[in-house]
């Protein structure tokens, strides 16, 4: 990915080519240890966080992070859960229009934060069924580390599983 920041476009270009065939618990820990180990690599101090509907299928914290890191996923989760758009998405769609999230959402920031980092988890005739959500790094590197991982995901657990033929 470059260095430039994505503009809208992009951004819902990648949700839209993000969409997966299923996503279950083996697939949660198979997503969640992909960014373990990218993160591992890395040495980012992150927290990671995979749910499905309101349960958590995944959840880990890596050396560096702290229980501030969890606070932040819950705001980002939440902002998906209630836009169906990317945390980070849905603050440019703010700042697009002249503003901030903060002041002209209406929600508490306590609770709800627009910052880069959670991805909605969509499913083919489903539409979104979870979050994958990574927080520790600025903003814009929480997001395209989710993006990285969900691009690599997508292309080693289902591309490969047609091309096969397996299910």
């Amino acid at each position: 990915m470059s260095g430039e920041t994505p503009g809208i476009e992009e951004l819902e270009a990648q949700e839209r080519r993000l969409v997966l065939p299923r996503f279950g618990f083996d697939d949660a820990w198979a997503l969640g240890s992909l960014l373990v180990e990218t993160a591992r690599e890395r040495e980012a101090p992150v927290a990671i966080d995979i749910r499905r509907g309101p349960q958590q299928l995944f959840h880990a914290a890596l050396p560096g992070s702290t229980p501030d890191n969890d606070a932040w996923i819950d705001r980002k989760r939440r902002v998906v859960e209630r836009y169906g758009a990317s945390s980070y998405l849905v603050g440019a769609r703010f700042r697009a229009k002249g503003t901030t999230f903060e002041a002209s959402s209406r929600l508490d920031p306590d609770h709800y934060a627009a910052h880069g980092g959670s991805f909605p988890l969509a499913v083919e005739g489903s539409g979104v069924i979870g979050t994958v959500t990574v927080s520790g790094l600025p903003q814009l590197e929480d997001h395209r580390m989710v993006v990285e991982a969900l691009e690599r995901f997508k292309l080693e657990h289902f591309t490969l599983e047609r091309s096969t033929g397996d299910a």
